[in-house]
This record gives structure tokens, sequence and C-alpha cells, in this order.
């Protein structure tokens, strides 16, 4: 379906009828009440309402002494405005949120070393002196991607060694990220 110059016309009719875009869309056939309603709007036709409400407005700003009561409960809004203030005291709170995690704090929580097996532990400090120290720039989908000392220093790296299948990390990290429970229970008695 195109928009002729005839079913434009049509629609300028119908709509200037004040006839619904249903009513429209199904008098052109062919057409839907939205790609109607769509036309209508980038032809810029008056909204039917608001052209009404228009013609109603031209004989409203006669009364202009119940404009002069308006700006009275304008003022008695003011004092609604004046909690605004009080809804600005938990923004003090916010600032409070920024410390509790400042950059230079300790790292979440890690294993703690009772938590890892002597052997992956051994394993972790020796893939650490021949990590690659990546930064996050460096970093992409094979090489591993375990945090190393504070993000809030210049220390801060990543191992960047090459990846175990499937996972986030190399080999001697995933024995640390990835651990039975049963393992780690055992470990903690």
């Amino acid at each position: 379906m195109s928009w002729t110059d005839d079913r434009v016309e049509l629609l300028k009719k119908m709509w200037g009828e004040g006839q619904s875009a249903s009513q429209i869309a199904k008098e052109l056939g062919g057409v839907t009440r939205n790609a109607v309603i769509g036309k209508v709007h980038r032809l810029g036709l008056s909204n039917r309402a608001g052209s009404a409400g228009a013609a109603k407005a031209e004989t409203k700003p006669k009364p202009a002494p119940k404009a002069k009561p308006d700006p009275k409960p304008q003022l008695k809004t003011e004092p609604a405005i004046k909690p605004a203030p009080v809804d600005a005291s938990p923004k003090p709170n916010l600032p409070a949120r920024k410390q509790i995690i400042p950059a230079g704090q300790p790292l979440p929580p890690q294993p703690s070393a009772n938590e890892i097996s002597p052997e992956a532990l051994a394993k972790v400090n020796a893939v650490e002196k021949k990590a690659k120290k990546l930064t996050l720039m460096e970093l992409t989908e094979r090489t591993c991607k375990w945090p190393v000392g504070d993000p809030a220093t210049e220390d801060f790296w990543f191992c960047g060694l090459p990846v175990q299948q499937g996972k986030p990390y190399c080999e001697a990290h995933v024995g640390v990220a990835f651990q039975p429970m049963s393992a780690r229970r055992d470990r903690r008695r």
C-alpha cells in the first residue's frame, strides 16, 4: 500500500470529520490503524482533542480571576517543595556508601590458606612467579583473569597464562577457584 495523493486527501477529510483511525483504515483498506496514526502524525494534522481544547482555551482566558487564585495554591505548594530538602538529607548517606569501598581497601574475601589445599597453594605461588602480569586491557578470552594485588595500586595485575578449557583461569587458579565443597569442609576442621 502506498500513500497516493487521493488516499492522503481522503485521510485528511475523514480525520477532519472526526472519524477514528480504525474507521479511516477500514475505509482506505490495505492499511492498519497504526499506519493511519503515523501518517496523521507525519502530516502534522491537528490533534482533534487538542483542537477542540484550543477553541475552548480561547474562551477560558477571559475568566482571568480564576487564574489569580492559582498562584496562591502555588504558594501553598512551595511548602510542599520544602520537604524536598528533607529528601535531600539521605544524600549525605550516599557518600557514606562510597566510603565503604574506597580504592585502596582490601580486596573482597579471598579463600584463606586453610581453605586451599597445600598442593594448589604451591601451584599458585609457582604460577604467579611466571605469570605474564597483564593489565585489564590486555586480557583476552585465552588469558587467565585471576587478579593479583590491590586494584588501587600500580602493582595490580592479572595472571595472563593460558586458560583451562571452558574456564576463565589457568590450571593453577582453577584449582583455587573451583574446589569441591567437601574438600573445603574437610580442610576447615
